[in-house]
């Protein structure tokens, strides 16, 4: 007999060799008709697999746990790839297939066959025929030659490809349901039965590997769920995200544009964006003024013995634009700032009373993210950065920590942010060559940031592996409209770029020592700050940030003189400010102004010329009465001073 411990800590005497499937149905026959795949000592297992000794074991379900969701749709994934093999044989070739956050894709290389979406009834109905055929799926694994030959004789270049490149103690399997079989890790259902409800959502070009020097595939992007009513419910949600989305809203607001000939990732700002982007801009740089910090502004380009100096370019070199080559001298394009910030410290000398210096600048960088991560302010090859660094000594470490995570919360709330999630990530001991090597500094920064955030009373998780090669970080996460986790603000401790630099500052016995550097980025990239600001606003800014605060609406062409007066005073007003003035029927005119998402609308008629006032329509509660020009001036000023949401 061997001792099971479940999920809830009880403990269960079974026989050695039970399967989870097994064990499942001796807990509740529900559970077992449920249970997508287990967890053997935190591994995700098939259902099949056995257990021999003592262990921790989990079953996985769909509803309750996300390791059971990708089971279900890595399964749904091999049922799409063996309708299409199906429906167009050997013309259409398999790349890869994986689970994603929500739902699956597998990426088809088929020359003869485009797949539209023209094709998505057929595959489906396929998809269906195979659900019905309930067929029995197994895994088994093959030596590397042997694997290789199989994949051949599948007539899988890709799948050759992939074997190839697997480390050579890797495990190879293949998974097997029907004539279909495919190389694959697992975990799968026990059948294709147990898959219920299936969609095929859109299809999308994708570079194999995702390099463009490789041959563009077919994406088709599905779900799948136990219920119906789960897909309704997922299919309203994905209708909803599309109006959120802030390529959609960008556009219809007029804030920014692309263009295939400009390039891929090089978002262009209209006039609206540009006042956006001052506005948010202004706000920041005001806050940071007022916390003492110093602003700078250094070059777009720089040269690569910098990068070699700071370290980016051994660990960051794949993600910068080429070198160019000038007067014998070799220039990049910055992805960061760090490097120039360095060396404006390093021009002056320091006392430990100069300590702590707040340096910042709103910068522009460049990296070369590739064609298929690119998702328009979001992810962009060029953007815009607050960014700040602070040279401080070790003994101010947690104060200046401490100071930035407050700002980021103030910041959070002048924008009426909530759903957002604090992330420290460390780095992971397994993989030293990832990161500065000293353990002693990496113990101490990660302990004194996590400290920092107990002392502050912040909700946070730890995330293992994703610090910088520099040190630890915090990283600000928001979920997009598209689903895409998102990091909008960080901050990170640096005890190697002094080093790298050879940055120094005289203490208080006189000696020459090294100071630390925090990293620290409120907005992040302004760029996918005001992606995710579009969309947790749905494109209603409040007035404060809107580039049109107020829209000027003569009732007709009798009133534009007045209108024009109204239009003055609030330009002399600073105000955000356009007089529509077109010979439209005013309801026509209020439509649009609500489509264009203007919070106020001020509308001049015969009666508001007689009493000398102007009627008032918020974006957001229609009509709200009358006031004179001047109290309507002050009431929308005070709104802006407020910061009113």
């Amino acid at each position: 007999m061997i001792k099971i411990t479940l999920k809830d800590g009880f403990v269960k005497e079974v026989e050695s060799g039970i399967s989870v499937i097994e064990l499942a149905g001796q807990i509740s026959e529900g559970l077992a008709r449920v249970a997508t795949a287990g967890k053997i000592n935190g591994e995700v297992v098939d259902l099949r697999t056995t257990i021999e000794n003592d262990a921790n074991v989990e079953i996985l379900t769909f509803e309750n746990d996300i390791e059971g969701k990708k089971a279900y749709w890595h399964t749904t994934s091999h049922i799409m790839a063996q309708a299409v093999k199906r429906l167009y044989g050997d013309s259409v070739k398999l790349a890869i297939g994986p689970s994603i956050d929500e739902g699956f894709y597998y990426d088809f290389d088929s020359d003869d066959k485009k797949i539209s979406q023209v094709d998505f009834e057929a595959i489906e109905a396929e998809m269906k025929k195979i659900i019905k055929e309930n067929l029995e799926i197994s895994r088994f694994e093959l030596p590397r030659n042997e694997a290789i030959e199989l994949a051949k004789k599948l007539k899988e270049p890709y799948k050759v490809e992939l074997i190839n490149d697997l480390p050579e103690d890797e495990v190879i399997s293949f998974y097997k349901q029907g004539e279909f079989t495919d190389l694959c890790a697992g975990p799968h259902l026990m059948s294709t039965g147990k898959v219920k409800i299936v969609k095929l959502l859109k299809v999308a070009g994708a570079y194999w590997r995702g390099s463009e020097k490789n041959k563009m595939l077919q994406r088709v992007y599905a779900i799948s769920f136990p219920k119906q009513s789960m897909l309704d419910e997922y299919l309203q949600k994905l209708e909803e995200a599309k109006e959120r989305d802030h390529r959609k809203l960008g556009k219809e607001l007029g804030i920014f544009m692309t263009s295939d000939l400009v390039g891929k990732g090089f978002p262009m700002w209209l006039p609206n964006g540009f006042l956006l982007r001052r506005a948010l801009s202004d706000y920041i740089m005001d806050k940071e003024l007022k916390l003492g910090y110093k602003h700078v502004l250094t070059p777009s380009l720089g040269s690569v013995d910098l990068y070699k100096t700071s370290g980016h370019w051994d660990h960051y070199k794949d993600d910068m634009f080429p070198v160019m080559e000038m007067d014998n001298e070799a220039y990049v394009l910055r992805p960061m700032n760090c490097p120039h910030h360095m060396m404006i410290y390093k021009n002056f000398l320091h006392s430990y009373h100069d300590l702590p210096l707040r340096m910042a600048e709103v910068a522009h960088d460049f990296r070369f993210e590739d064609s298929g991560t690119l998702v328009g302010l979001e992810r962009a090859r060029c953007f815009t950065q607050n960014d700040s660094h602070i040279f401080c000594r070790p003994d101010q470490i947690k104060d200046e920590f401490k100071a930035v995570i407050e700002l980021i919360l103030d910041t959070y709330k002048d924008f009426g942010f909530k759903n957002y999630k604090f992330r420290l990530s460390l780095r992971d001991p397994e993989n030293k060559e990832k990161y500065f090597d000293n353990d002693e500094l990496w113990n101490k920064s990660e302990n004194e940031l996590r400290e920092v955030l107990i002392e502050l009373g912040v909700d946070f998780y730890e995330a293992k592996g994703e610090a910088a090669f520099y040190g630890p970080k915090l990283d600000v996460q928001v979920i997009s409209a598209l689903g895409h986790d998102v990091t909008l603000s960080t901050c990170q401790l640096d005890y190697q770029l002094p080093e790298k630099f050879e940055l120094e500052y005289v203490d208080e016995n006189g000696d020459k020592v090294r100071p630390v550097v925090v990293h620290r980025a409120i907005l992040g990239s302004l760029d996918r700050f005001v992606a995710f600001l579009l969309e947790e606003t749905k494109g209603n800014l409040p007035v404060w940030l809107a580039p049109v605060q107020v829209k000027v609406l003569p009732i007709s062409d009798k009133f534009i003189d007045e209108a024009k007066r109204v239009y003055e005073a609030c330009f002399n007003a600073d105000l955000k400010v356009e007089l529509d003035d077109r010979a439209e029927k005013i309801g026509y005119k209020i439509r649009e102004a609500q489509t264009q998402k203007i919070p106020y609308m001020l509308i001049v008629g015969a009666k508001e010329v007689e009493t000398n006032t102007v009627s008032i329509r918020k974006r957001s509660e229609g009509e709200i009465g009358s006031l004179s020009i001047e109290d309507t001036v002050a009431k929308i000023k005070q709104e802006i001073e407020n910061k009113s949401l």
